[in-house]
């Protein structure tokens, strides 16, 4: 049953080939058997998905259907889960457990789904490789000696080695779609606004969203209908209706323009993931697609101004962890300044310190302008860049990373060498556009993915060609090898 995309599994519970207790107790069972090779849970909710799934399957004895009715799920651990540790893979959040759920969390228990436990994450969502979690490194089942991509890398990681169907997760400057490429699968970040971000432990506020992370853009496309929708409580949520996203899917992707920016096919490539891009256009050429080279000039800013504005957002949104009113709190401090010194210096890693430090830095007094700023006229630079192409093509399409997933530790020390490996996905964030990532072929036994781009609120023009590009493609039906 493990190998069962979620389109199968609802499928599967209409027909009573299983039931949803059934299914929830095997995978619960080949969690434990599997997940110590992977670390990509930080808590499992054994007793909770029990009492999900038998709901779920009483729900459909008396004729309700949903295809997320008792479909099993894991959420990553920076939504709020009520009554369940929520600890945002940091040390200051180990002992919190949320009084309430997250948006998110909430619309998808009314769908039905089983929730089976948290994911291990980058603490606080800040990472590429999910090397920074408090709980420990994530292991890439493609090669265990490798990153799974970050900050949704337990996510991924379960989704790929098979431990459950699809899962939560959110994306601030590529954390869903860089995972996504790194472990084979499909993961889409929807337009800034289209997923509440209430209950979402904020990273970078203006960056922050969350999106589905599964084996197929069908699979996302049930996901996604579930998490997406207004939310009065989110003052960032857009009011648009929510389209069918999986009725959408089939659509002919004839005379679709495609667009290709020349900027991506830098020296930074690897030339092996180039090849692979340009047979995915191929590919979608064969389907009736039009190619068109375009250029994004302002592409080469984007790091630096991601690099100021999210730090910037992350010691604001951060500076409530002080240890006085919940989280960690350090032991028989001095006076009040040596509790929020000691507290934060104690319940912070390395990372989110540095970041803290770089955004306290870019906002203060006399450098204000200088950087942040600065970096906000550019982010406006790079959102006109894709609104002039958009009047041009319909998509763009591009790689989503530079290089294939490096070992567990290379790149520890050189923070800077891990931020440029988002050089194609953070974009979209500024720019707050979807994205999605999909597998596009293999280097060196590791996955690759491919990045496509739309219009606002266009999730489903993306699901579209996904799903298309997946009806003729087998990449993302490859399962790492023992799981």
């Amino acid at each position: 049953m493990h190998h069962m995309t979620l389109a199968e599994i609802a499928r599967g519970l209409a027909d009573k080939k299983f039931s949803s207790e059934e299914l929830t107790k095997a995978l619960l069972a080949r969690i434990a058997q599997l997940d110590p090779q992977l670390n990509s849970f930080i808590s499992l909710t054994e007793e909770l998905a029990l009492s999900q799934a038998k709901t779920a399957d009483a729900r459909r004895a008396n004729g309700e259907s949903g295809a997320l009715l008792g479909a099993p799920i894991a959420h990553k651990d920076l939504f709020c889960t009520q009554g369940i540790r929520t600890s945002c893979g940091s040390k200051m959040l180990d002992n919190f457990k949320a009084p309430y759920d997250a948006t998110v969390v909430a619309k998808l228990a009314a769908a039905g789904t089983v929730t089976l436990g948290k994911t291990n994450m980058d603490e606080f969502a800040m990472g590429s490789a999910n090397e920074s979690s408090h709980y420990g490194a994530v292991k890439n089942p493609w090669n265990l000696e490798h990153v799974p991509g970050g900050s949704s890398g337990g996510s991924a990681a379960a989704v790929a080695a098979r431990l459950l169907p699809a899962a939560t997760a959110t994306d601030t400057g590529g954390s869903i779609r860089q995972p996504a490429a790194f472990t084979n699968l499909t993961g889409l970040k929807p337009t800034y606004g289209r997923v509440s971000r209430w209950g979402m432990i904020a990273y970078a506020s203006s960056l922050d969203q969350g999106g589905p992370l599964a084996r197929t853009a069908e699979d996302c496309a049930i996901l996604l209908q579930g998490m997406a929708g207004f939310d009065p409580n989110d003052s960032t949520s857009i009011d648009e209706p929510v389209p069918d996203y999986s009725a959408s899917l089939n659509g002919s992707l004839q005379g679709l323009r495609i667009g290709v920016p020349k900027e991506y096919f830098s020296a930074g490539l690897d030339p092996r993931i180039a090849e692979l891009i340009h047979s995915s256009v191929k590919e979608l050429e064969k389907l009736g697609a039009v190619i068109k080279e375009i250029s994004l000039p302002n592409m080469q800013h984007a790091i630096p101004a991601y690099y100021v504005i999210a730090p910037a957002e992350a010691s604001s949104n951060l500076s409530r962890f002080d240890g006085v009113r919940f989280g960690y709190r350090c032991e028989n401090p001095e006076n009040l300044v040596d509790l929020y010194k000691r507290s934060r210096g104690e319940g912070f890693g390395a990372e989110v310190q540095r970041r803290i430090m770089v955004g306290a830095y870019a906002l203060s007094a006399g450098y204000y302008d200088a950087y942040y700023l600065k970096a906000q006229k550019i982010r406006r630079l790079v959102k006109n860049d894709f609104m002039a192409a958009f009047n041009e093509v319909d998509i763009i399409l591009g790689p989503t990373t530079p290089n294939p997933a490096w070992k567990l530790g290379a790149k520890n020390s050189d923070p800077v060498a891990e931020y440029l490996e988002d050089v194609y996905t953070i974009t979209a964030n500024l720019a707050g556009l979807p994205g999605l990532s999909m597998p596009a072929g293999f280097v060196d036994g590791l996955p690759v993915g491919v990045q496509l781009l739309a219009p606002y609120f266009q999730e489903g023009r993306l699901l579209n060609v996904a799903h298309q590009y997946q009806l003729n493609t087998d990449w993302h039906t490859r399962t790492p090898t023992g799981f």
